[in-house]
């Protein structure tokens, strides 16, 4: 049997594991709380442990508490920061109370176990710990804390890196025509380097609506603690907090005009979900775009070839899937799912509160996570490394009837819809039947339907 000791907070006495960091308020979430045995995300619990670092720091240069009790928190904040097995401390489900002030306590009692063992004196978890802060504004805070490092830190690097692969791929398989598709019908030909950087610029155009919400990201609710009043906080503390925290990650933030917003809403939070959905929706088409143009190899389209990268089917010897596209796709799904759960989350601001901020934690840093991670997927794995059936794509070509397009200003639509019709119905090239149709020598009509001047436009 697990031993315990005796603990105790405002409500009374109870046990927790006898080693364990936390103390009483922790083990009142965990004993309340048996939801989905998932924790908040260790992205979260570790920009948590930078605030309350952050704060400590602040609250020495404005004299709150001793310059020796300060870095003996922020000693702490770092031992555990280092802690291999650092979740074991942060054991609370993320399904608990709306405001996240379980977490925020237990984030505070840790701290104050290992701080007091450095200090030599005892640290409270309350008044020392949790100095000039409230949960409404340290949890609000640490969402956009968060948030902004594994934006900056992880997914802005990884779209760019997917753009830059995909721009690179897209010079190389430049001299490739393939068919175009309308309504996943036979269209006018393109360039496959056209439909490559057509993704590349979906891509980087997601990275431009992402940096722009960064300033309001690194905005934050910090100072304005109980309902945005700023009650037992020093007044210069919103100030030092954000200077202390900027100088600890290297980006720039700042405190909230109005604390009051920050603490009430998650709007910045719905706004970052919208992109990232709007990301999603991207790799959506790319990650199709992929499965499709790989599809057969004999029965589909088969016009590139992805990396085999594992056996297809538990039955059908050979086969082969498109397993990272697939991923991705799920992936897109997932975040979408998300968004849909923090908007409904951002409605949740009752009067001075919005109390729905663990999920809106868990879901953003977890879109975060998985569009970072597949990004990197669909560029090595898929994008960089898929080969192109020229055969397949020239066969295809020669046949499209609607390469007739190109005869529309020569000959009329009437006519060139003629000619189409004939050559899709007795399986010929358009060329062919346009010389037999029409007084155009085959000269002009090779140059009039030469592939690569119809991918050029007008140009």
């Amino acid at each position: 049997m697990t031993t315990t000791r005796t603990v105790s907070d405002s409500m009374g006495e109870l046990e927790v594991p006898e080693h364990a960091l936390y103390s009483a308020q922790t083990q009142r979430a965990i004993n309340n709380f048996p939801v989905s045995g998932q924790p908040l995300p260790e992205d979260f619990i570790r920009a948590l442990l930078l605030a309350k670092s952050a704060a400590a720091k602040a609250n020495v240069s404005l004299k709150q508490i001793p310059e020796d009790m300060g870095l003996a928190i922020c000693q702490a904040a770092e031992n555990m920061l280092n802690e291999d097995d650092l979740m074991q401390h942060f054991p609370i489900d993320t399904f608990q109370t709306g405001s996240g002030t379980s977490s925020n306590m237990n984030a505070n009692e840790v701290l104050a176990t290992v701080a007091s063992k450095i200090y030599g004196k005892t640290i409270g978890p309350n008044d020392h710990i949790n100095c000039g802060q409230s949960s409404n504004d340290i949890i609000p805070s640490t969402i956009h804390i968060s948030a902004a490092l594994k934006l900056a830190n992880e997914l802005l690097p990884a779209l760019s890196y997917l753009s830059e692969t995909i721009r690179q791929k897209a010079s190389k398989i430049d001299h490739h025509i393939k068919t175009g598709r309308t309504h996943l019908m036979d269209a006018m030909p393109v360039r496959m380097s056209q439909s490559l950087n057509g993704w590349a610029a979906q891509i980087e155009q997601n990275i431009v609506h992402l940096k722009q919400l960064q300033p309001a990201l690194q905005t934050l609710a910090q100072g304005g603690t109980a309902v945005g009043t700023g009650i037992n906080a020093h007044p210069e503390f919103a100030e030092q907090f954000n200077k202390e925290l900027s100088i600890q990650t290297g980006l720039t933030f700042s405190p909230a005009k109005n604390f009051f917003a920050l603490i009430a809403s998650q709007d910045t939070a719905v706004a970052l979900s919208g992109q990232l959905k709007a990301v999603a929706v991207t790799i959506t088409k790319i990650a199709n775009d992929l499965r499709w143009m790989n599809s057969g190899p004999l029965a589909g389209l088969g016009e590139i070839e992805l990396e085999a990268l594992q056996p297809g089917s538990s039955i059908m010897p050979g086969k082969v899937n498109p397993v990272i596209p697939e991923a991705a796709a799920m992936v897109a799904a997932q975040v979408i799912g998300n968004d849909a759960t923090i908007t409904i989350a951002g409605q949740s601001g009752n009067f001075e509160l919005n109390v729905m901020l663990p999920l809106v934690a868990n879901n953003l840093l977890n879109s975060l996570t998985i569009l970072t991670s597949i990004s990197h997927l669909l560029a090595d794995k898929a994008i960089a490394t898929f080969t192109v059936n020229a055969e397949q794509l020239a066969v295809a070509l020669s046949r499209n009837p609607i390469l007739v397009t190109a005869l529309n200003p020569v000959i009329g639509y009437e006519k060139a819809a003629e000619i189409a019709k004939q050559a899709y119905k007795e399986g010929r090239p358009v060329i062919d039947v346009a010389a037999e149709l029409t007084d155009i020598s085959i000269a002009e009509l090779t140059k009039l339907l030469d592939p690569l001047k119809l991918t050029q436009g007008n140009i």
